[in-house]
């Protein structure tokens, strides 16, 4: 029998399974951490009378996500309404290799948000098995339930992804040239600009971090008031790329101050989530901005 390289064979892995992690959780270093746990099982664990490597860890990965997700809510280590999840940030002109598992199927932000707001069984329901095809007989074992319960827990998380309508509109392009817009927009002061690319119920929220939590204002004049506080800072404002998406990063005197992920229906942007979290914010490699 050939001897099995167990350390090639699960860095072969890493790629799916970093990208179910951060699925499950929205967070790039509790992904990892789930990641890095599940190698310590499977180097415990003997390997031997694994048939399925890819399903196993998948498996694995998937329960640690759920204990980590049901210990935050205990913990309740989240005091302000809704986490921002971690975001993907790219180049404008290319998404790093590297990220690329991380952001097939869409892994829009506004997705990951919706994601946020379910239940630990209910989002891992919906992610493994509309994102990654895992049979529902398999799913319910992990969560101690049936696969009809399971089933209903999937069904009930694609309900509020509906009913939240987190899908934006697919023409990229699109996107593009209304960022690129509302940037030029904010930085002129020409809030007559703002209003013909902002939709008349946009929706804005940013996530400051802890202690001050998160602050979500409705409409065209509560953006516009925003976005005259936001003109008199004097930011340097770069177009991006958010989880595949295009998206804003602003500086202060070097270094990040906010970062903002859009999603556009109907032709204007309907919604933008800020992140202004500075701990967070240091945390992202955005090195080749200042290049």
């Amino acid at each position: 029998m050939t001897e099995i390289d167990w350390p090639a064979a699960f860095e072969e892995q890493r790629p799916h399974l970093r990208a179910v992690a951060y699925r499950m959780l929205g967070s790039t270093s509790e992904a990892d951490d789930a990641v890095q746990e599940a190698w310590l099982r499977l180097d415990g664990s003997g390997a031997g009378e694994i048939e399925n490597l890819r399903a196993w860890l998948t498996t694995v990965v998937a329960r640690i996500a759920l204990n980590m997700l049901r210990s935050r809510s205990t913990r309740r280590e989240q005091p302000f309404d809704q986490r921002m999840p971690d975001p993907i940030v790219d180049p404008i002109d290319g998404t790093d290799p590297e990220h690329e598992a991380l952001l097939a199927d869409s892994v829009g932000l506004a997705l990951l948000m919706v994601l946020e707001t379910l239940g630990p069984a209910e989002r891992l329901a919906f992610v493994l098995h509309d994102m990654f095809g895992v049979p529902f007989d398999e799913i319910g074992t992990i969560v101690d339930r049936s696969p009809d319960a399971a089933r209903q827990l999937a069904s009930r998380a694609r309900r509020r992804l509906r009913a939240a309508n987190a899908i934006p509109d697919a023409d990229l392009e699109a996107q593009r040239e209304l960022v690129e817009a509302f940037l030029r927009a904010s930085r002129e002061g020409d809030f007559d600009g703002l209003v013909a690319v902002l939709h008349p119920d946009v929706v804005l929220r940013a996530d400051f971090g802890p202690p001050c939590g998160t602050e979500e204002v409705h409409g065209i004049e509560a953006a516009l008031k925003q976005a005259r506080s936001y003109a008199e800072l004097g930011l340097e404002a770069h177009l991006v790329l958010v989880n595949g998406a295009p998206g804003t990063v602003t500086m202060r005197d070097g270094r990040p101050f906010s970062l903002g992920a859009v999603v556009v229906r109907e032709g204007r942007i309907a919604e933008i989530d800020f992140l202004g979290d500075p701990e967070r914010l240091a945390r992202l490699d955005l090195s080749w901005l200042r290049d």
